[in-house]
């Protein structure tokens, strides 16, 4: 037998090893092109079953009564169902990882606010998610101003009356229940050099309770649970933290052209999913969201809320959630808000 020569040997094991390569790689290339069409079919039959909005606050909170008017609006668009679950705690972090244990495929929707979108990022140490990483946005959808309200028998009735008090001895109580709010009552806090002593306390109800009966001095809350309290005579709005006046508070000044120009703060609402989720469905859901926005009536229902529609698209949303983080982040610094645990 012919012994071949080590040459030739060398050139069959190249030979081997390309058809090898080749081989890997086609396979890689079918693997791809079969994702590519798995996730093209998914998008093509997107959505065949029910939807369900996850809300990381509780029933009656304004998270929960704009979920349930855009789920109902997403179920008359895409023909399937929406089923809204609160999944209240832990500052939002519990709907985040029940959306995590979800699959990524657009069936399972978050609506995040600024707190767990944005704010957590700052205000709590070792957070159990990134907002960022973790997850992508489908639209915005909402945004309402922060109101400074008083009793009806407080003595501040001003900006300077709020400057005068907040630099006296004892400090100034101020009611809240977001770290978001308090961060951007800091925004004026810091530059006037006048701190508050701040309150947190479990919700919007009780806080509006006490400043009404003057258990503490001052509550800054959301427009969309407050304006009706202010129109109705219920307490005195001295303040608001929007670009510019509340429309159904027109005499109420920003403390943007009070000489705060940096004290602008909006709450708001938005759709998300899994940051996996494919991107052909992820459009499907953001183009049902543009036009349940765009619809008249969703834009008296907002409105009547007290706040007013923010219809961001995927990728505005994104632009937009980076700059909010980097807007608490500055407001945190500035005023030397210490992060829970």
């Amino acid at each position: 037998m012919k012994i071949k020569k080590n040459s030739e040997l060398r050139d069959i094991s190249i030979l081997f090893d390309r058809r090898r390569v080749l081989g890997v790689a086609m396979v890689a290339v079918l693997a791809g092109m079969t994702g590519a069409v798995s996730a093209q079919s998914q998008a093509q039959n997107f959505p065949s079953k029910p939807l369900k909005i996850l809300v990381p606050f509780t029933a009656g909170s304004g998270s929960d009564v704009y979920a349930r008017f855009f789920g109902k609006k997403l179920s008359e668009i895409l023909g399937q169902p929406v089923i809204v679950e609160n999944k209240p705690g832990a500052g939002g972090a519990l709907s985040v990882q029940s959306l995590k244990a979800e699959p990524a495929d657009g069936y399972t929707i978050l609506l995040g606010s600024n707190s767990p979108m944005a704010v957590n990022v700052v205000t709590v140490k070792n957070l159990a998610y990134d907002p960022v990483a973790d997850l992508r946005p489908v639209a915005g959808m909402t945004r309402s101003m922060a109101v400074f309200m008083v009793s009806n028998d407080s003595p501040l009735k001003t900006i300077k009356d709020l400057e005068t008090r907040a630099r006296q001895l004892p400090p100034l109580n101020s009611g809240t229940y977001s770290p978001g709010y308090q961060l951007a009552a800091a925004q004026f806090t810091s530059q006037a050099k006048a701190p508050f002593q701040t309150i947190i306390y479990k919700g919007l109800s009780q806080t509006l309770t006490d400043v009404m009966g003057n258990q503490i001095d001052l509550a800054v809350v959301d427009s969309t649970g407050s304006v009706s309290t202010a129109t109705s005579g219920k307490a005195r709005a001295i303040l608001v933290t929007g670009d510019t006046r509340h429309p159904e508070l027109p005499d109420v000044p920003t403390l943007k052209e009070s000489g705060y120009p940096e004290a602008v703060h909006y709450s708001w609402t938005s759709f998300w999913v899994a940051a996996k989720t494919p991107d052909a469905i992820v459009n499907i859901l953001a183009e049902a969201m543009q036009k349940a926005l765009a619809q008249p009536d969703s834009k008296v229902f907002i409105e009547k809320t007290g706040a007013e529609v923010m219809p961001f698209g995927p990728d505005a949303m994104r632009k937009f959630q980076l700059a909010e983080i980097e807007r608490f982040r500055r407001a945190a610094q500035d005023s030397g808000f210490k992060p829970e645990e």
